[in-house]
């Protein structure tokens, strides 16, 4: 299940289609941020969108396509699609992002809201597929999906300065991107420590990793909403998360509003609550080595949202 070996291959792939996004250090923090918030969809999903997509034989793109997003994997495989010609269905929560659900349709894609959250729009979607013989495209749950997000990782080690030691901090919903970007460090010396973050409102792969099991974790609402919903039973991504990742740390929503205003404020960048867990959990000190490499992992937050949390959120960590 290690994509290691096409790796490369997805790079040249998606490579016409993408942003080759940008890494900041800042010494004050001793922290490196990979802003793919500057992506072309607004987040790292299009790179996994992408890759799959682009494989796809021309029969099953002539099918349609079927997926469940909170919003940014829905619109890297309307993006993906429009580049093939392929129609698109993408089911979502009913009280997804109104911003997130415009830009998916504004991409072509038909949305269908789902009462509930993440997880009810899953099961529409795995069903709707199978019953009208259309391609699924998970967000998180194929190889080529995580090899897709696998560049992102092939890209930042190439963009950061020689470090002897430093510990890679990646948001956490279904793990594609965290894998994906284990699998891209697996021959890299020295390896750096790769530690997942979630909210404390949605932590299902936190579950997972340090007992096992997902059964007993109760969900609440998250502004973390892209991390949000239970892991697809048996998907690959539970055994590379527990080759590559060593450690998982959970934030909590005043931790992750605050690291929205912090970035907004200090740095003058838009991320998401998604992307600010990682940076939360920098900022609050529940990781302790130094460097740390913070990925950015998206940057579409609602404008009301980000003024609202900007402004009950102004004293610094």
């Amino acid at each position: 299940m290690n994509p290691l070996n096409t790796i490369e291959d997805a790079v040249e792939r998606i490579a016409p289609h993408i942003r080759h996004t940008e890494v900041s250090y800042f010494p004050e923090q001793d922290i490196y941020i990979k802003w793919e918030n500057h992506q072309v969809t607004g987040s790292f999903k299009v790179r996994g969108a992408l890759n799959k997509i682009l494989c796809l034989p021309d029969e099953e793109r002539a099918c349609g396509l079927v997926a469940a997003s909170a919003g940014n994997h829905g619109q890297g495989v309307a993006f993906a699609a429009n580049l093939v010609g392929a129609k698109t269905v993408i089911f979502t929560s009913d009280y997804a992002s109104p911003m997130k659900i415009d830009a998916m349709k504004a991409l072509g894609a038909d949305v269908q809201l789902v009462d509930g959250g993440y997880g009810e729009a899953e099961k529409a979607g795995l069903a709707y597929a199978r019953e009208n013989h259309q391609t699924w495209v998970s967000p998180y749950n194929d190889i080529q999906i995580v090899t897709g997000q696998a560049t992102l990782g092939f890209e930042l080690w190439r963009d950061l300065p020689p470090l002897r030691e430093c510990t890679w901090v990646v948001p956490v919903g279904g793990g594609g991107l965290i894998s994906g970007i284990g699998a891209s460090l697996e021959n890299y010396r020295p390896k750096p420590k790769l530690i997942g973050v979630q909210s404390e409102a949605s932590p299902f792969f936190n579950a997972i990793y340090k007992t096992g099991t997902q059964k007993d974790v109760v969900e609440l609402d998250s502004l973390a909403d892209g991390l949000a919903g239970p892991v697809e039973e048996g998907s690959l991504t539970i055994a590379m998360v527990e080759k590559f990742v060593d450690d998982f740390v959970l934030v909590s929503e005043n931790e992750i509003a605050r690291a929205i205003a912090f970035s907004w404020n200090q740095y003058a960048e838009r991320i998401e609550g998604s992307a600010a867990t990682a940076l939360a959990a920098v900022l609050f000190r529940k990781i302790h080595y130094r460097p740390a490499v913070v990925i950015i992992s998206g940057g579409n937050i609602q404008e009301n949202v980000l003024q609202n949390v900007v402004e009950q959120n102004n004293v610094l960590p």
